[in-house]
């Protein structure tokens, strides 16, 4: 009887130690089964040019930054400044993936408050933003030159991620 009491004793514990590890994780840091995998390939129209289509296959051969965004993102609001201040670097190009948003929204929202792609894909229906996996916006994906994803992040970049976390790694990759 007695090793009965102690029964649920012992799976309150083990429920509480699940908690109290799941507390410490971080929600931003989603796995993606992408990473050291070949990016998805895309052709899709340019944001600024909706008559030219774009094919992933071009970008191949550099390293670059692939950031989803969209008009209607309030944290792709919070993020820009720090995207901006990005690609006056000059590091690696950066491209953008215009997710689920209507194209006149994309355009007005990239000339009032600046653009920092090289290009911005229009992915109006979502289904390049579903191949890559992408839970929300904004997401950022280091993609290295044979096409590999090497690293994802969810959520808005900040300078000091930029700094201490993609910087690195994209120096390690030889950009």
């Amino acid at each position: 009887m007695k090793k009965q009491a102690w029964l649920p004793l012992l799976v309150f514990l083990v429920l509480v130690g699940f908690l109290a590890v799941g507390l410490r994780l971080d929600p931003r840091d989603l796995p993606s089964p992408l990473i050291d995998r070949p990016a998805p390939q895309f052709a899709l129209p340019s944001v600024d040019a909706m008559d030219q289509v774009r094919d992933s296959g071009d970008l191949r051969g550099q390293v670059w930054l692939l950031n989803v965004w969209a008009s209607w993102c309030v944290a792709c609001r919070q993020e820009h400044g720090a995207l901006m201040d990005f690609a006056a670097q000059e590091s690696v190009p950066l491209y953008g993936l215009n997710y689920k948003d209507r194209h006149g929204d994309a355009v007005r929202w990239l000339r009032e408050r600046g653009d920092p792609y090289v290009d911005s894909f229009f992915d109006g229906e979502g289904r390049v933003g579903i191949d890559f996996g992408v839970y929300g916006v904004p997401e950022t994906f280091l993609i290295d030159r044979e096409g590999r994803i090497r690293y994802k992040h969810a959520g808005p970049l900040t300078p000091e991620l930029l700094r201490d976390t993609i910087l690195p790694l994209i120096g390690a990759l030889g950009a």
